[in-house]
Formats: C-alpha cells, structure tokens, sequence
C-alpha cells in the first residue's frame, strides 16, 4: 500500500521516521580524494536514511555509513541530494544490503 504525501505518491517499502543518529560517511569524491564526514540522521527506515551533507555528491555514488553508537556498518548508494530552504544539503540513500540491526 502506498501512502500519499501531499503532492505526490509516498515510494519508500517501509515508514521512514525521525530518529537522530551520529553517523560518520565514508566515501570517495568525484576527483577520486577518500573522505570521511561526521554527520547525523534527520530520519531513517529499515531500508535508508536521510542526512545533512555539505560534502557534494551525486546520485548512484556509493557510500559506507558506519552508525556510530553500535559500530555497524552498511554500503549504501545515493537515491536523492536536495538543497533545503534553510540552505542545507539533505542526502537521501538506500542501503545495498537489508540490515535491520543497523538502526
């Protein structure tokens, strides 16, 4: 069953919701340059997450996502890259492989 969000037509196989990890971002830049960004999550589901970035990144790039408090780890691929209204970039990705003790 799919939800309607306001405008459009809700995609995701599971709810999505709000619940604020540390995260760290392990990946490689469009140049080739390693990096390693310490983030959060503005919302997650058994399948993704949703985060702030500045670091640019494109869609289909893969990424490590290492969840700070337990250690775990999960290669994930860019779905999604927004600015906000506040100004901020918003990355949305999926995970490669189903985790469900990663959150």
């Amino acid at each position: 069953m799919s939800l309607i969000n306001f405008r459009y037509r809700e995609r995701r196989r599971t709810v999505r919701v709000t619940l604020t990890v540390p995260l760290t971002v392990h990946g490689k830049s469009v140049e080739g340059e390693k990096f390693s960004i310490a983030t959060h999550s503005q919302s997650v589901n058994r399948h993704g997450a949703l985060f702030h970035l500045e670091h640019l990144l494109t869609i289909g790039q893969q990424l490590l996502l290492v969840n700070d408090h337990t250690a775990r780890a999960v290669e994930c691929r860019v779905i999604d890259v927004r600015r906000a209204r506040d100004g901020k970039n918003y990355v949305g990705v999926e995970f490669l492989a189903e985790d469900s003790n990663f959150w």
